[in-house]
């Protein structure tokens, strides 16, 4: 935890917060902050800077804060994923969340159990839970938003065309020669096959609408050594 993450509702006034649970544990037990020392902190979809401590105790902190600081800036990328297996999805969420994606569309696949769509990984909660701990690690407040399509041939013929505009489209495929290229300089929709990859038919259905295919070579990458890397390399 690089940034002690705040809400609104940690307010006690317009510039004290007061914190239990395990933000304050990690400033008492982890950071061995105390009284009068100040530690790095940011409004969630708001500014960052720093909270002093004026008060702690085995139960609670108070600080006073002062938040004058932009977050950093995002990267111009929406990534289109096919949901992931439960526990996967959330070291996805949380590592794609601290490289700065702002966009996320978790969408079904052929490939995709539909046990998955059921699980409380995927409930509301559990993934700004998952947000917070990739924003907390990057020092980042502003939260990605994510939507879940069930359809896939619904939300790419009828809505990805509109998200996707005047974006470089591309589709992660290892069945396939073209390399994703390096460094663009470009705002990028990316789509990321489940385990196993796209069908020959979702990919076909994603070029109709201008998403190129490209891999990463000739190594087969879980998902979640894929988003990481293909994120890394489209942005270096």
């Amino acid at each position: 935890m690089n940034l002690i993450l705040l809400t609104k509702d940690d307010l006690i006034s317009t510039d004290q917060v007061c914190l239990t649970g395990r933000r304050h544990h990690h400033v008492r037990s982890v950071l061995k902050a105390g009284a009068g020392d100040s530690v790095a902190c940011g409004m969630v979809n708001g500014n960052m800077g720093y909270g002093r401590i004026q008060d702690m105790d085995s139960q609670k902190l108070v600080m006073q804060v002062t938040m004058n600081q932009p977050p950093p800036t995002s990267i111009p990328l929406i990534l289109v994923l096919a949901l992931p297996r439960p526990k996967m999805l959330r070291r996805i969420i949380q590592n794609v969340t601290a490289l700065g994606v702002k966009q996320i569309f978790l969408v079904n696949s052929w490939r995709v159990e539909k046990s998955f769509w059921q699980s409380p990984f995927l409930d509301d909660d559990n993934l700004v839970q998952y947000q917070r701990l990739g924003l907390e690690q990057a020092k980042d407040t502003v939260m990605p938003d994510i939507s879940k399509k069930r359809f896939f041939s619904r939300f790419v013929k009828n809505e990805l065309p509109a998200v996707s505009s005047g974006t470089r489209c591309i589709t992660a495929h290892p069945k396939t020669e073209q390399i994703c290229p390096a460094g663009v300089n470009q705002p990028v929709t990316l789509a990321v096959g489940p385990e196993g990859g796209w069908i020959d038919l979702e990919v076909k259905t994603l070029e109709d609408i201008g998403f190129d295919t490209c891999a990463m070579g000739q190594r087969i990458l879980t998902v979640e050594t894929a988003v990481t890397s293909l994120i890394s390399r489209l942005f270096v």
